[in-house]
């Protein structure tokens, strides 16, 4: 996967336990789009055994909340 300081993932990747307003969300990896468009490269930090995987387009961070 060729990946440059200056392209940051676009999307993150989470594995989702349960249904609705109860689903626990952990973030596991992150994509970067493929310079055709076409498609993702995609890096997990661990293989989920359960749950359903999530990609979701990041979003801008917060500045002065949280850490």
């Amino acid at each position: 996967m060729k990946k440059t300081a200056s392209t940051g993932p676009s999307h993150d990747v989470y594995v989702v336990e349960g249904e609705g307003e109860t689903a626990f969300w952990t973030r596991i990896g992150a994509a970067w789009p493929h310079s055709n468009g076409e498609g993702f490269n995609i890096q997990l930090t661990c293989v989920p055994i359960d749950g359903r995987l999530v990609i979701r387009k990041r979003k801008p961070k917060e500045t002065g909340v949280g850490r």
